[in-house]
């Protein structure tokens, strides 16, 4: 089933650095400020809420307006860990703790992943198509993370990774393409065109 856009990404515990990729899109699409109450904190008057001037109410409504967004894309299990935080900022920081780990465990992950992308190979029974899924599954993880790695650098992983029965491919794609302005959709598009001529032979 295809989600609307106008409905923010649900987040059922699994999948978390997906999640928090589309969602922080979503923010900054309904608002820019909201996005912004979100990363950096509200602004809490420090007097009581009768001598708030209009500028701390509407700092503060953004404030529940950012926090509503996020309490909407909880199922209930996610909504209990989360319902006692009053500031969005409150809620996206435990989410970060919770789904990624501290700091240690963050660095942790993001060895692992590393380690997955230099180590990454196309497996001879593989195709074309489940290899991008594995690749874009490390590489994604690692943007989530905000290790993101430049396209040139992905283009030529990806290039550098297939078998050898795709030698003369990647032969001819190197000496047609200019690998610095190729586009991994571009390059996806070549290999999965010379995946199928492959099959026809």
């Amino acid at each position: 089933m295809t989600q609307s856009i106008d409905k923010q990404p649900f987040f059922d515990g699994t999948y978390y650095a997906h999640w928090k990729t589309k969602m922080k899109f979503f923010i900054k699409s309904r608002d820019y400020k909201l996005w912004d109450i979100v990363e950096d904190g509200p602004f809490v008057p420090q007097r009581s809420k009768a001598e708030w001037s209009v500028d701390d109410r509407k700092k503060m409504e953004l404030n529940c307006k950012a926090l509503h967004i996020l309490f909407c894309a909880f199922g209930p299990s996610i909504y209990e860990k989360m319902s006692s935080c009053e500031s969005a900022k409150e809620v996206w920081d435990k989410l970060e703790v919770t789904y990624e780990g501290t700091d240690e465990v963050k660095e942790t992950n993001i060895g692992l992943l590393t380690l997955e992308y230099e180590n990454f190979k196309m497996d001879p029974e593989e195709n074309i198509e489940k290899m991008f899924d594995r690749f874009s599954t490390i590489t994604n993880g690692l943007k989530g993370y905000g290790e993101a790695i430049l396209e040139e650098k992905l283009v030529r992983k990806l290039i550098y990774s297939l078998p050898e029965s795709w030698d003369s491919k990647r032969t001819a794609i190197i000496e047609a393409k200019n690998l610095k302005t190729l586009k991994l959709d571009e390059l996806m598009g070549s290999l999965l065109t010379n995946q199928i001529m492959k099959k026809k032979k």
